[in-house]
């Protein structure tokens, strides 16, 4: 990988990413000297423009970034550094140095889990999923294995659009079952996490 440290006096900005989470954590800088020791011990190095050294981030907080891998974007003067955080990244104690919490999104599916955990806890008489709530978790259940054989019927078919549609209904009562039960999406995927490993 070559790296243009030159063209910003020896410094290039390093993004730190969560290799899991994909959450940006910070931003800091590495020096070609930083970058072979993050390298080499697999703990993210920078070049501390405050201290005018080298350090280890971890250090002294014992909250180390492991190194998964680095990329060099397109003009060879930025990393982006994946890692596998042990605790807070930013100096005030918080997940990231933008203050959020170094959680999984998954875009529209979680933006969905939310809408669903309002509808419990702000009930409507015009909301679907909130009529669920009120019939309760044989209910819930009920329309999760009603989905689940509609799907597998409409798998025997070729009509993509009513696959399509019944697999979305399916993970929508999904959603709904696992607020009920007091779960998340994103126990399900560590769980899947870690049978990957």
């Amino acid at each position: 990988m070559k790296i243009d440290f030159e063209k910003q006096n020896g410094l290039v900005p390093a993004i730190v990413q969560d290799a899991t989470t994909k959450k940006v954590l910070m931003l800091a800088y590495m020096d070609e000297e930083a970058y072979k020791k993050t390298i080499e011990t697999k703990k993210v190095t920078f070049f501390s423009r405050s201290k005018n050294r080298l350090w280890t981030k971890g250090e002294e907080s014992g909250n180390f970034l492991n190194l998964v891998e680095i990329k060099v974007d397109c003009d060879n003067d930025t990393l982006l550094v994946f890692v596998h955080p042990e605790g807070p990244s930013c100096h005030t104690g918080a997940d990231t140095c933008w203050k959020e919490e170094n959680e999984a999104d998954y875009g529209f599916l979680s933006e969905l889990e939310r809408i669903i955990s309002e509808r419990k806890e702000n009930p409507s008489d015009k909301s679907y999923t909130s009529s669920l709530f009120e019939k309760g978790i044989n209910k819930i259940a009920q329309k999760v294995g009603e989905e689940a054989v509609e799907l597998v019927i409409e798998a025997k078919d070729n009509d993509k659009n009513l696959f399509l549609n019944e697999g979305a209904d399916l993970i929508y009562h999904f959603l709904v079952l696992l607020k009920a039960k007091g779960y998340t999406f994103n126990e399900i995927v560590n769980i899947l996490i870690d049978r990957h490993k």
